[in-house]
């Protein structure tokens, strides 16, 4: 099995714990490691001296089976967009904190090396979002796992989101921003300004104000076969437009659609790992917080 470590910085506390990793996996016979990322301090030779893969094309070249993430969910959003319609599946080693990407937690190196080794994993498709407008925001072939945003810059007053599904008018949001989520990405920023979670199968994209000037103004959840199309207005004359961690600057003379994308992003998951056990141990459900 031919494998990818995606580590994008190597900070004193992460360190330690990729350096375990990389150990347990070149001690394994049948692994054939790859590394994508800068090396480390000199004294960490053996992941330094992994041969280094900077391309879409090199990965399909070195016919790479899995990309293992080291570091939190935005590492993974990263080896997403890195990874990009290869269909290479990618599995997350958290390191960071939240981690509902990435669950497979420090402690569980010897868990995640004997199911990859025995085939002990399933592959989970997860949706991402299209992005194209006029004029162009972001380069052809960028999407977003987690989520599209509009936001207003700085200090500035509220902004007008004029929004339509499949060519009718929705409404005008008067609020600091919106938000439109996969359900990945419904764990994420949305969850935050009060948005729900959807399950990763559902089908489904969800539409999320950001402090809304009207209270009755509240998330809705729709069709991942919908078509959503924006205008923004303001009294400044330009506005943040992010897609995941990609960002850009627009004006009121921009109309942006945003629909399902051609292709998924495909996910390790592995024995024990359901969506629902990630969401009883990020969230504490099910626990007795007064003692």
């Amino acid at each position: 099995m031919r494998i990818l470590l995606f580590a994008l910085e190597t900070r004193e506390e992460t360190r330690k714990p990729l350096m375990a990793l990389t150990d347990a996996l070149l001690d394994q016979p049948g692994f054939e490691i790859y590394r994508y990322g800068e090396p480390v301090a000199e004294n960490e030779t053996r992941y330094n001296e992994l041969p280094l893969i900077q391309s879409q094309q090199e990965l399909l070249e070195h016919r790479i089976d899995i990309i293992i993430t080291a570091g939190g969910d935005g590492t993974m959003l990263k080896a997403a967009a890195f990874s990009g319609a290869t269909g290479i599946p990618l599995l997350g080693y958290n390191l960071g904190r939240m981690g509902f990407l990435a669950v497979v937690e420090k402690d569980s190196i010897p868990m995640m090396i004997s199911s990859l080794m025995e085939r002990q994993y399933q592959i989970e498709e997860r949706i991402t979002l299209e992005v194209t407008s006029d004029p162009v925001i972001f380069p052809e072939g960028t999407f977003a796992l987690n989520d599209f945003t509009i936001l207003k810059r700085d200090n500035s007053s509220m902004i007008k989101i004029h929004a339509a599904i499949n060519g009718e008018f929705l409404n005008t949001y008067w609020a600091d921003g919106i938000i439109l989520a996969t359900p990945t990405g419904s764990t994420g920023y949305s969850l935050s300004c009060g948005g729900p979670i959807i399950f990763p199968q559902s089908g489904n994209f969800v539409l999320t104000p950001i402090a809304p000037h009207n209270l009755n103004v509240r998330p809705i959840v729709i069709s991942d076969d919908s078509v959503l199309e924006f205008r923004v207005e303001g009294r400044t004359d330009s506005f943040l437009c992010t897609l995941d961690s990609q960002y850009a600057l627009i004006n009121s003379e921009y109309k942006i659609r945003l629909r399902k994308n051609s292709f998924a992003i495909r996910l390790v998951r592995l024995s024990g790992h359901t969506f629902l056990k990630t969401l009883r141990d990020k969230l504490m459900w099910g626990l007795d917080m007064r003692n």
